[in-house]
């Protein structure tokens, strides 16, 4: 008996629901609107967090890196200036002295506004160079599509030996064509390819794969400025050492450096895990701020449905009235009502996990980003636009409820 009742119900329901397409429609977008809010910001954010771990994951747990200081300020009640350059020659000493059980990379920063070319072809005239030795795509984390790595003979010369980014290898050469020992003019200077690296695709709309890497010495010579700063990158062999082992690598750079005790270091280290961590820190404040705004949202969503649904128990009264002649019990119609605000409030929800996964991913499309499809948080658009409807339709069911059958038959 109770089944066809609820059958019943969802019977008047739903033509109640037809017979107002006006009424339903308004009622499904304002509900679908809040669930979009919140699915699309939250879609847009899980993209861009998935980009982020994506892009560092390469970097793995086990690398820490050396930068010169370049703020300044107070520290201590005393004044601090920026650190001084990391020199070639400190570079290489702090190789030469660290512990056996990490590989040591450093890197110097060419120019990022350099255009190769090769007999009619050209790049584009903001291409990245910089100055590597043979260490540096292992610590990095790229690998090689074509052709092999730099020789630590060949990093420690000026033979003009260049490995570069997949895109770069599309710009200067034909499909059909091999660049492995080929060459392209980079200034007044010809380079011959060696190696091509892996494609890493784009990371916030940039491409990874413009980049070229050339011997240190090279740099030296063809970008000459005494002010250039190397990076000093180092990988562990095991993970679980990185915290010591960055501490002993720190002593050996203040040596390196000269920096006396009790001074500022003139040096910043960073991990690559805590890297990442700082940065899933930084998005999962932004998916709390847009789960704040798209609630709001709904609450917002929830008035209106409220107001709404009000409306219809007052249009609806000789309805209820009569049901209520015939034998409806109060519950029956409260329970009339509810059903029919979950019907509404569902098709709203649907409608906006709908739009917002679409929203979401169009945002994170033209971020560059991956697509995704929060699971998560499609459950919880489908919870919420439940309990909103629930929570929006219980006074006015209420109100019908309570509604006496003479009074309610003898309006107009």
């Amino acid at each position: 008996m109770k089944r066809e009742l609820l059958i019943e119900m969802m019977r008047i329901a739903l033509r109640s629901i037809r017979s107002n397409l006006l009424r339903t429609s308004l009622t499904i977008a304002i509900i679908g609107l809040g669930i979009m809010a919140l699915i699309s910001m939250t879609t847009a954010t899980s993209s861009l967090e998935a980009n982020v771990t994506q892009q560092f994951s390469s970097l793995g747990t086990d690398v820490f890196t050396f930068r010169q200081r370049t703020e300044s300020g107070v520290s201590r009640g005393q004044r601090v200036k920026a650190g001084t350059p990391i020199s070639y020659e400190e570079a290489q000493s702090f190789s030469g002295e660290a512990s056996d059980k990490i590989t040591v990379s450093y890197s110097v920063f060419g120019t990022s506004q350099a255009t190769l070319s090769r007999k009619q072809s050209q790049t584009n005239p903001n291409i990245q160079i910089l100055g590597i030795e043979e260490n540096y795509l292992e610590v990095s984390g790229y690998d090689l599509d074509k052709g092999r790595n730099l020789t630590p003979k060949e990093a420690r010369s000026s033979q003009r030996l260049a490995l570069i980014g997949s895109d770069l290898a599309a710009d200067l050469f034909d499909p059909w064509e091999e660049p492995v020992g080929e060459e392209f003019s980079l200034g007044s200077q010809r380079y011959q390819v060696i190696g091509v690296l892996k494609s890493r695709g784009q990371s916030f709309g940039m491409s990874q794969d413009n980049q070229c890497y050339v011997p240190i010495p090279c740099i030296r010579q063809q970008f000459s400025d005494e002010n250039r700063s190397y990076r000093i990158s180092c990988k562990v062999e095991d993970p679980a050492e990185i915290a010591t082992l960055a501490e002993e690598a720190m002593g050996l750079m203040r040596v390196v450096r000269r920096d006396r005790p009790g001074e500022e270091l003139s040096f910043r280290v960073a991990m690559s895990n805590s890297l990442v961590d700082t940065l899933q820190e930084a998005t999962s404040g932004i998916t709390m701020a847009a789960t704040i705004i798209g609630i709001i949202t709904l609450f917002g969503a929830g008035i209106g449905l409220m107001n709404i649904m009000l409306v219809s128990v007052s249009e609806r009264t000789r309805e209820i009235g009569t049901r209520k002649a015939l034998g409806a019990t109060p519950n029956a119609i409260r329970a009339q009502f509810l059903i029919e605000v979950i019907i509404i409030g569902q098709l709203g929800g649907a409608v906006g996990i709908i739009l917002g996964l679409a929203a979401g991913n169009g945002i994170a499309y033209f971020m560059n980003t991956p697509f995704v499809l929060p699971i998560g948080w499609m459950i919880a658009g489908v919870v919420l636009s439940l309990l909103t409807s629930i929570a929006s339709g219980y006074y006015p069911a209420r109100q019908a409820a309570k509604l006496d059958p003479i009074v309610a038959l003898g309006r107009e």
